[in-house]
């Protein structure tokens, strides 16, 4: 039996706490609405600013961050939550990326890629079309392509550029069409 380094002890718990943190920030999030939007509206500039600690911290692990885009989208517009997701969801990947790098193998992202639809999982991992289309592919493939680019040790740089389009073609979807959702509900 192979024993674990303590470098993979560190990422696995960093990686339950970044789990259990989350979860607890959704459903506080989700079940205090009012209190949250409270809270980010009255500390003003810093708002914004807490908010993308939420999502690096929500992006980095495997809870949704779609209904803080849209409670931001509420409290300070689409423009602004579509910024602020676009970051947060960025310095989440890269967090992601980072973890990747002190893995020595991700037993089940070679298994996953091989049945990636249009034949996505053919292309090498540090292809800028593969890292654009996984992040397309709705699930936990977004998630997992950070910690696969770190493993695979893909140029940051590539990986940056090939997570902040996706990131703000996504936030921008759930900030506008969360703002209007909302707009319909007044």
């Amino acid at each position: 039996m192979k024993t674990l380094t303590w470098k993979q002890v560190q990422v696995g718990v960093v990686i339950v706490a970044l789990i259990i943190g989350s979860y607890y920030i959704m459903h506080y999030t989700a079940d205090n609405e009012p209190r949250v939007e409270a809270l980010v509206r009255h500390i003003g500039v810093f708002g914004p600013l807490l908010l993308v600690g939420m999502y690096a911290l929500l992006g980095a692990s495997p809870v949704p961050s779609e209904l803080l885009t849209v409670i931001t989208a509420a409290t300070f517009g689409p423009f602004i939550a579509m910024i602020v997701a676009g970051i947060g969801n960025t310095l989440a990947a890269l967090v992601e990326y980072r973890l990747g790098t002190h893995l020595r193998n991700l037993s089940d992202f070679d298994a996953m890629r091989q049945k990636m639809p249009f034949g996505i999982g053919k292309l090498p991992v540090d292809s800028p079309v593969f890292l654009l289309a996984v992040r397309a592919i709705p699930g936990y493939a977004p998630k997992i392509v950070g910690l696969a680019s770190g493993m695979y040790r893909v140029p940051l740089w590539r990986f940056t550029w090939t997570t902040l389009i996706p990131s703000f073609i996504g936030a921008a979807v759930f900030a506008y069409s969360g703002a209007g959702l909302l707009q319909l509900f007044k």
